[in-house]
């Protein structure tokens, strides 16, 4: 399944589609068809931009046309927001499909897809808030600890107080203080 999010549009389709939706955009008249073929290779680009800009013409297919192909574009609206890394949205569209085609293969796979990457961006998330946290904490411990020595005061202890507790703060679990 995860072929899917690392399929690239060739560039002759893309250019095919391109044109075709360009050329009844130009007369005023662009048929849901084409929309969505563009938009279909759109989603399926390297780049982001194009990515943005599939997933706004199936976002408009979605919410301003007829009830046919509402399955493909909430699948494909799937694939394009988790390609851009927005996971929740993904998981959005993904469960608004589900709920019409529980048992939907490629929805399911997409979906637990979609959930690992969100919950594994969550923990980078935590990792770098709390590494900042530390290299914080330790920055303003190293900091009195040399406005004390400067001017001859024992701050040096709170220095290593601050210090100590921003290790904590990051490895609560690690560090395992027992009262006597």
């Amino acid at each position: 399944m995860a072929y899917i999010l690392d399929e690239i549009v060739p560039a002759e389709d893309l250019r095919k589609f391109e044109q075709k939706y360009h050329e009844e955009l130009q007369y005023g008249n662009v048929s849901n068809t084409s929309k969505f073929e563009y938009a279909w290779c759109l989603v399926r680009s390297r780049y982001p931009a194009d990515i943005r800009k599939g997933v706004a013409l199936l976002e408009d297919l979605f919410q301003n046309r007829e009830e046919t192909n509402k399955r493909d574009h909430l699948y494909y609206l799937a694939v394009g927001n988790t390609k851009l890394k927005e996971y929740a949205t993904a998981l959005k569209y993904i469960r608004a499909l589900l709920q019409v085609e529980p048992g939907n293969r490629q929805a399911q796979e997409l979906e637990v897809i979609a959930s690992k990457r969100l919950e594994k961006d969550g923990m980078v998330g935590m990792a770098v808030a709390g590494g900042a946290a530390v290299a914080f904490g330790g920055l303003v411990g190293l900091g009195m600890l040399a406005a004390g020595r400067n001017r001859g005061r024992d701050d040096w202890r709170v220095s290593l107080s601050v210090l100590l507790l921003s290790l904590l703060f990051y490895y609560p679990n690690k560090i395992n203080i027992r009262a006597k």
